[in-house]
């Protein structure tokens, strides 16, 4: 746990060094999320970070908050994402990253064994710091494409295809898909060029490439026909499309950049 800890802290310090490096200029500059800015993308972060707090110190008031929130679909997530634009950077900066160290701690004392709120399944704690991780590197993703920065993968890249990983299922029933029956394979070349591997040596489903790559597919920041992945199999085939490692409803995707 003091290490998953330690990475997700790593992973917002290193996206708030980004946004800082941008100066006042980068906070409207657009990403590649329609509608979203640079502050858009932060304010996000920190409302999803208030979000956590509030499902572990409140799980029954987390409970009415979502249904009062979200009785009207997902408009919510855009209301979240707005309400920091205007703010002045350097406070909206502040309040995100005392948020994301609040949570960080948060988490790291829940009871291995309890399952905490969220807006999808319940979670265990070393789950939901997981999804922490795999948000800001999302989000940081964004940041990075709209500022025309060039991010240095690192191997905390293996939290984000773990989740991605775990989550097969969740994407084929967010789609209103069967969960399939048949495991994958799946084989992915780490950042410092060993394998990250997952799912029986023998399954005839097969997904393989670089985790980087397996990384942006999963978390809908490139289309799969911009990645260097394979699969092998009708199963590992249908996902790789609808490939999917946040909660809530399906994302839409990025169009492919190749002409």
């Amino acid at each position: 746990m003091d290490g998953l800890v330690a990475d997700v802290l790593a992973e917002g310090a290193e996206l708030e060094a980004l946004v800082v490096g941008a100066g006042a200029a980068g906070w409207g500059v657009a990403t590649p999320a329609e509608g979203w800015t640079v502050a858009h993308q932060v304010s996000h972060l920190a409302w999803t970070d208030r979000w956590a707090l509030l499902a572990v110190r409140d799980p029954e008031g987390f409970g009415r908050a979502l249904e009062q929130e979200f009785a009207n679909g997902f408009d919510a997530v855009e209301r979240g994402a707005a309400e920091g634009v205007g703010e002045d950077p350097a406070a909206l900066l502040g309040r995100w990253r005392a948020g994301r160290l609040e949570v960080a701690a948060a988490l790291a004392a829940v009871p291995p064994e309890v399952r905490v709120p969220w807006f999808g399944p319940p979670m265990k704690a070393r789950s939901m710091l997981t999804a922490r991780l795999m948000e800001t590197w999302a989000h940081g993703q964004d940041v990075a494409d709209a500022l025309g920065a060039e991010r240095v993968p690192t191997d905390r890249l293996r939290h984000v295809a773990h989740l991605g990983v775990r989550t097969v299922g969740f994407a084929f029933a967010a789609h209103g898909r069967p969960v399939p029956d048949a495991p994958i394979r799946f084989e992915l070349r780490s950042p410092g060029g060993e394998w990250w591997c997952w799912g029986p040596e023998d399954a005839a489903d097969r997904v393989s490439g670089p985790a980087l790559d397996f990384c942006l597919l999963v978390t809908q920041r490139r289309h799969r026909d911009d990645l260097a992945l394979t699969a092998e199999g009708d199963t590992a085939r249908a996902w790789l499309p609808i490939a999917q490692a946040f909660a809530g409803p399906p994302g839409p995707g990025r169009p492919p950049r190749r002409g």
